[in-house]
């Protein structure tokens, strides 16, 4: 194992995030490969670390003052073994190709363990639209569209938001793909608006799904949310409903965050005036302190200093370093629920798991959100619309689904209760019986 980890480093050279998500899968599968030596003889795990397709693109664009601007937008298609690529687009400055083909290596797990017919992929650009207007946001969207509409399409690859990316920037991008297909392909974005082919519940699956998640590894050991402290990572969307699902479990959240620091409320934070800042009207969480003169902004400081039973990191990638393990921890911290993709380092990872707490791991417990996209596509399909009650309904079956995946496969191979062992090997078997069947392609 350790000889093809050293191979794919040397293939990727400088790309750490992304070396970092395939050690964290490979290391955990040796045991697989004793029961299966199928999966050695036709190499599937060097194949399954190579993308399948990398598209890299200039996106040029003009703002609003006339100036003429340049980003590079990318789109991994890493694994199709289960359907049509699938996985969110981001929108952030930090995102280069070691961001996307990490997120899209994640993804082809995360896709598996949802059951549903989707492969991995990813997406964005290195583009802030923060402090953009809607027509400069708008242009971008169109000039990256240029180029992307050429390697998507329901039957290949689907993509939907991510950091950076809401219903606003989905709109624009599917209005410019509807514009140079002269097709009206519902099923080839998700995340769309609800009046036009989006589904009921896209944008609370994410944070829902982690919380339904967190409260199916609770049920194990017959406890719940219910009257536990809470800490959220972030403000925006997943962080959003992870915060209204745990209140509405009877959960209190205490504090969440944005990047340059968090907001504490000892009574719990309101989700609603938190709701209409981030979501309505794109202000800073500062703004929250004016109209709960309870609370305070802690200016660079991070949410896991705050005491708490629960932390649900929904934020971004590398979040919790080792030091912020060990702050949880002596206060008392017993379970830790991943809202964003791989938020938690691999040091930080190793004392949680040595801790014996509850910990859930994105793929797994971030599986919601790609599900319901995965839903948004079936309704395309049939050009239904279903209830925000059936699209919950079916969220909970998955999340509750993938919970009882994650618990076999641990068990199974020798790590009884470990979450990201049975995550691994549930989301990889799954996808390399698939590459079996199909022969070497």
């Amino acid at each position: 194992m350790q000889d093809l980890i050293e191979r794919v480093s040397q293939r990727n050279s400088g790309q750490a995030l992304f070396m970092q998500a395939v050690e964290e899968v490979l290391e955990t599968l040796t045991p697989v490969l004793r029961d299966h030596p199928e999966i050695e003889k036709l190499n599937i795990l060097e194949r399954l670390t190579e993308p399948e397709r990398q598209v890299i693109f200039r996106v040029a664009w003009q703002d609003d003052q006339g100036s003429v601007h340049v980003n590079r937008g990318f789109r991994i298609g890493f694994n199709s073994a289960l359907g049509p690529y699938k996985g969110g687009l981001r929108f952030h400055p930090s995102v280069d190709i070691s961001v996307v083909k990490f997120l899209a290596f994640e993804q082809i797990f995360k896709n598996s363990l949802t059951g549903l017919q989707i492969g991995g992929a990813k997406g964005g650009a290195d583009f802030n639209p923060r402090g953009r207007s809607d027509t400069e946001v708008m242009r971008f969207c169109q000039s990256f569209m240029n180029e992307l509409y050429r390697h998507i399409g329901d039957q290949t690859d689907v993509p939907a938001g991510d950091i950076g990316v809401g219903s606003r920037e989905i709109g624009f991008l599917f209005g410019q793909y509807k514009k140079l297909t002269n097709r009206y392909e519902l099923g080839t974005l998700t995340g769309k608006g609800e009046g036009w082919g989006g589904s009921e519940g896209r944008k609370e699956a994410t944070g829902f799904g982690c919380v339904y998640f967190a409260t199916e590894m609770l049920g194990v050991r017959d406890d719940s949310l219910e009257g536990k402290t809470c800490v959220v990572s972030g403000s925006g969307n997943v962080a959003l409903y992870a915060m209204r699902k745990i209140q509405d479990l009877g959960g209190m959240v205490v504090a969440c965050s944005q990047s340059d620091g968090t907001l504490y409320d000892p009574s719990g934070i309101n989700f609603e005036t938190v709701r209409m800042l981030k979501e309505v009207e794109r202000k800073r969480l500062q703004e929250y302190v004016e109209l709960h003169p309870n609370s305070e902004f802690r200016e660079g400081r991070k949410v896991w200093e705050v005491e708490c039973d629960a932390a649900f990191p929904c934020a971004t990638q590398n979040e919790i370093l080792e030091s912020d393990a060990q702050t949880l921890l002596a206060n008392g911290c017993t379970l830790i629920c991943e809202g964003a993709n791989m938020p938690t380092h691999p040091d930080a990872l190793k004392l949680f798991r040595d801790a014996g707490i509850l910990f859930g791991p994105g793929k797994a417990a971030n599986a919601g959100g790609v599900a319901v996209s995965a839903l948004e596509m079936q309704q395309n399909a049939g050009w239904e619309s279903w209830s925000f009650a059936r699209v919950d309904n079916e969220l909970k079956k998955i999340m509750t689904s993938i919970h009882g995946t994650c618990l076999h496969y641990a068990d199974r191979f020798g790590s009884p209760g470990d979450y990201v062992v049975g995550a691994n090997i549930g989301g990889f078997l799954r996808v390399a019986h698939a590459m079996s069947a199909m022969g070497v392609t």
